[in-house]
């Protein structure tokens, strides 16, 4: 109940968000903003098809690669306490971290530093590092602050209920690091659906059918290693199947949710104006924090210094390619997304 709570409130937080990310979608670009005006790509009536194919491509990327790992018990390379499992696992960090890094952050330093921005304060202090700097500080704050409450809670409630049999209470070590597996998933999951809401809603507000189809190829890679990472998290978190397929399909619809309000709002929307600047700026530097944090700390460091990787240099060595070897495919993926 209380894990189900928690999800409860970061969903409220999320959808609080998005509702506020709709409001600079109908404010006006100022005039000498309009990047559009002179593009040849700008074609509304081929651009609708190329979102429709997005939403379709993206959806069932999204549901592969999240809903993977959570039949990965059913094979024998890709079990959860197996070392190809551990592989893949780390390069799927190394999607999010590359996306942290490379597509996120350097998004939100763009926008925040667009000259559609006043000079003052936009352009003199680096919001977006800043942003993101409180938000990785925050994530922490969240992560040990929800971690020492829960386990206070469960050993409360453990102890009662072994002192009423007159048993003497066993270790709680175990409950511990399966409460770790539930908050890293549930906070790493709200970190991807902010970027995955400011996404899709970029994606179907535009208008740009040349933008479109690199976008389509991008995210499709993107969202597919992003949801093995997410999968993994949510398979060790050890949800009840309801609540995984549920993170699941959460995690797959948010980007189409956000073409489709993007299509919606297209003819109004302005994706150079002020207000939309500086709420899609501030929302991809918050994410940034998030998923900066969660890929160093909660994913590749808590590997890394466990008890498998740490038993072997040799298996170290693989999985750190693994991470090395995804976090340069986002960064060549960076040139398209």
């Amino acid at each position: 109940m209380a894990t189900t709570k928690l999800v409860m409130k970061l969903v409220y937080i999320l959808l609080t968000l998005f509702t506020f990310t709709i409001s600079p979608a109908i404010s006006t670009a100022p005039e000498g903003c309009d990047s559009g005006a002179e593009n040849p790509c700008i074609d509304k009536a081929k651009a609708l098809p190329l979102k429709i194919v997005a939403i379709v491509a993206i959806l069932t990327t999204s549901l592969i690669g999240v809903m993977a790992p959570l039949f990965s018990r059913h094979i024998a390379c890709l079990r959860p306490d197996g070392h190809g499992f551990m592989i893949v696992k780390c390069f799927a960090s190394g999607i999010i971290l590359g996306t942290g890094f490379v597509h996120v952050l350097p998004d939100s330093f763009e926008m925040l530093s667009s000259e559609c921005l006043n000079d003052d304060p936009w352009h003199k202090f680096p919001f977006a590092g800043f942003v993101a700097m409180l938000s990785g500080l925050a994530t922490l704050a969240i992560d040990s602050i929800t971690t020492s409450l829960y386990t206070v809670k469960n050993a409360i409630h453990t102890v009662g209920h072994n002192h009423s049999h007159g048993v003497v209470p066993e270790t709680t070590k175990d409950n511990t690091q399966l409460l770790r597996y539930r908050i890293i998933a549930m906070v790493l999951e709200l970190g991807i659906l902010f970027h995955s809401v400011v996404n899709g809603l970029s994606l179907g507000a535009t208008n740009d059918a040349c933008t479109i189809k690199g976008l389509i190829i991008a995210l499709c890679f993107h969202h597919l290693f992003e949801g093995i990472g997410l999968g993994g998290c949510i398979l060790q978190a050890d949800f009840k199947n309801v609540k995984k397929f549920l993170m699941a399909f959460f995690f797959a619809g948010t980007t189409p949710c956000g073409i489709f309000l993007g299509i919606a709002l297209s003819s109004i929307y302005r994706d150079n104006s002020p207000t939309a600047l500086i709420t899609t700026g501030l929302l991809n530097a918050c994410s940034a924090g998030m998923l900066i944090y969660m890929a160093l700390v909660d994913l590749l460091a808590t590997e890394f210094m466990g008890s498998m990787l740490q038993g072997s240099i040799k298996f170290q060595i693989k999985c750190f390619a693994a991470a090395l070897l995804s976090c340069a495919i986002m960064s060549v993926v960076a040139k398209w997304a």
